[in-house]
């Protein structure tokens, strides 16, 4: 197998992972699975983690629609992964790069400045999965 071939595969199986959690968080936002995600998170809007009444709809909405979004993000990355990435189709890698690039300066400075530090942990991790693949096949797109 090429190297460039492990990590365009290595690159479909983080697309495929990105699709399977945005779908989870779609299905158990609300439930009690997903308290562990909330723990998480409701420390630094609510102190000590105790979220004010009424919060926890909006939570599921938000959280479902969130889920819902990431889906569809792990999906078209997905279909550009597998087909114009592997193709060696230069648009496609500048997409991913250009694409994860922004999504990390901006959701991590959110998280970073909300003080929601799981999540700039959460995203650093999901930008070396996602950042390796680019580096390694950068000069396969010149």
């Amino acid at each position: 197998m090429s190297k460039f071939i492990f990590w365009q595969r290595w690159l479909f199986v983080v697309c495929i992972v990105i699709t399977f959690f945005g779908l989870l968080m779609f299905i158990l936002s609300g439930s009690t699975l997903f308290d562990l995600f909330n723990r998480q998170i409701d420390p630094a809007f609510w102190a000590k983690g105790t979220v004010i009444a009424g919060i926890r709809p909006f939570q599921h909405w938000i959280y479902g629609v969130w889920g819902a979004t990431i889906t569809g993000w792990g999906i078209a990355l997905t279909f550009i992964t597998h087909f114009p990435f592997r193709n060696k189709e230069k648009w496609a890698w500048s997409c991913w790069v250009l694409g994860l690039s922004i999504w990390f300066v901006l959701d991590t400075g959110l998280s970073f400045v909300s003080k929601v530090y799981f999540n700039v942990a959460f995203n650093t991790i999901l930008l070396i999965l996602a950042g390796l693949p680019l580096i390694f096949t950068r000069k396969a797109f010149k």
